[in-house]
């Protein structure tokens, strides 16, 4: 053999084994994470899913593993155990569990305000026209937004009982209203042919966003840089999915066999409709925006109505440092 051709044999040998080097480098490295939802995967996640399924997550460098919640799972506790490194979560119980010492924080907030609301037979003219009625609520529920509702509207807590997930009580009494996001159990209504209302807590007042990102005070302090890379990649997800949902939407149908492309169309429409990504501060300092008034609001709101202690700290409980300078403009 030529020297020539023992040279150019040996230039591809490593060529290729430089690129599979190269490769394996590269996989090597991606960070592992685990992102838990709030409930079973539906298009309230689709930025999540999104990000994972078009290859978002991974130029950042990022191998993202999302799991899906439920009600039978806590996503604090997950969190503090060292199971997932992010959750989506409620202001209202990592604003309750910094009061407890637990060190959460929020690192930014995919929906400007909470899709929670109440759900009601036709009769009933808003929040305040609940006197009288079956009011079921959810656990959660019973320590976040039904507080601040009976005291404002002076209801009373034997109004109350269990919301356990099922809409059947509801089609089957109509003196039941019930707790409901503007994107799943109105949408259950209409296919049942019940004429129904649905009220926006948001509209009469309540503050809090939902479905924020949140990790632990460790993993801010020792992986910034891939706090970083993570809202980035999600925030781009979500602009994603709201433009082209089809990658995340057929990845929530295998995660959830029960999840039907209607409920996927209706909630996608309602949240597009609502601006729930994209309007707020969202519309004018990107998705996922979070603002100091905007906690501030939340922590004196729960301190008035007694849901949280009068001396907690709120800025333990998020900080702007990772969403401040994302821009992704909706």
């Amino acid at each position: 053999m030529s020297t020539s051709v023992r040279l150019g044999s040996w230039l591809a040998r490593f060529a290729c084994a430089a690129f599979a080097f190269g490769v394996l480098a590269s996989a090597q490295a991606q960070d592992k994470l685990t992102v838990l939802t709030t409930w079973f995967a539906q298009a309230e996640h689709g930025g999540l899913y999104q990000a994972a399924a078009t290859g978002i997550y991974r130029k950042y460098g990022l191998d993202v593993t999302v799991k899906s919640g439920g009600p039978q799972v806590n996503g604090i506790q997950l969190l503090l155990a060292g199971q997932a490194d992010f959750v989506m979560n409620y202001d209202f119980a990592v604003l309750q569990g910094v009061e407890r010492g637990f060190p959460l924080v929020t690192v930014g907030a995919p929906f400007q305000f909470d899709m929670q609301g109440v759900l009601t037979h036709d009769d009933v003219k808003g929040l305040g026209d609940l006197k009288g009625k079956t009011i079921l609520v959810a656990g959660t529920g019973t320590t976040y937004w039904w507080p601040w509702l009976k005291a404002k509207y002076h209801y009373g807590d034997e109004q109350m009982r269990p919301y356990t997930f099922n809409l059947q009580p509801f089609f089957a009494d109509p003196n039941i209203a019930q707790q409901a996001f503007a994107s799943s159990e109105p949408y259950q209504a209409q296919q049942k042919g019940v004429k129904a209302h649905f009220y926006l807590l948001a509209d009469d007042g309540y503050p809090p966003y939902t479905g924020s990102i949140t990790t632990t005070q460790k993993m801010v302090a020792e992986k910034a840089d891939v706090v970083a890379r993570f809202v980035k990649a999600t925030m781009e997800g979500w602009k994603s999915y709201l433009e082209n949902p089809a990658p995340a939407n057929e990845v929530i149908k295998k995660e959830n066999p029960n999840m039907t492309d209607g409920q996927i169309a209706f909630a996608l429409q309602k949240m597009k409709e609502m601006k729930v990504v994209t309007g707020g501060d969202a519309a004018k300092l990107g998705i996922g925006a979070m603002t100091d008034e905007r906690w501030k609001k939340t922590a004196d709101f729960m301190k008035s109505y007694g849901l949280l202690k009068p001396d907690t700290d709120v800025r333990k409980a998020y900080t702007l440092q990772f969403i401040r300078d994302v821009h992704v403009m909706p």
